[in-house]
């Protein structure tokens, strides 16, 4: 492995983690001014939410940075991709189902994006868990 694969993979798996970590600090501000103008009526949800970049954010990081290398990055990036679409998933459906609890209201459909989100996570997550075996690359 040359020095220019390795720079690549640190590259890879720091602008996830910087990615996740605006995501996280986005969500938590959002929650912040909603909360300034909700005339004082908060949810847990999406009080919360920002629970699902910080944490998912925080696996995939994990990941990429031990185990996947910069082949299995690319050979698996539908699910990479899959994976990162479920996060947003979860993440916008707490937002949502907040922005319904302050409200006074609800709706059927937020059982919906739990379930696709959550198993966008799992199909995204398997492959590069279960292919990560493979392609790890000796240090010398």
């Amino acid at each position: 492995m040359s020095i220019l694969d390795m720079n690549k993979k640190n590259s890879a798996s720091r602008k996830i983690g910087i990615t996740y970590s605006v995501w996280t600090v986005l969500t938590i501000t959002t929650e912040k001014i909603y909360r300034l103008f909700g005339h004082g009526v908060t949810s847990p949800a999406m009080t919360w939410m920002f629970l699902y970049p910080l944490a998912g954010g925080l696996l995939i990081y994990l990941v990429a940075t031990a185990k996947v290398g910069i082949v299995d990055t690319e050979r698996f990036r539908s699910f990479s991709n899959l994976y990162h679409s479920g996060i947003a998933t979860l993440t916008v459906g707490n937002f949502l189902k907040g922005v319904l609890e302050i409200a006074g209201t609800d709706s059927v459909y937020l059982a919906y994006f739990c379930i696709v989100g959550s198993s966008m996570v799992l199909l995204g997550i398997l492959p590069l868990l279960s292919g990560s075996t493979k392609g790890i690359t000796e240090s010398n």
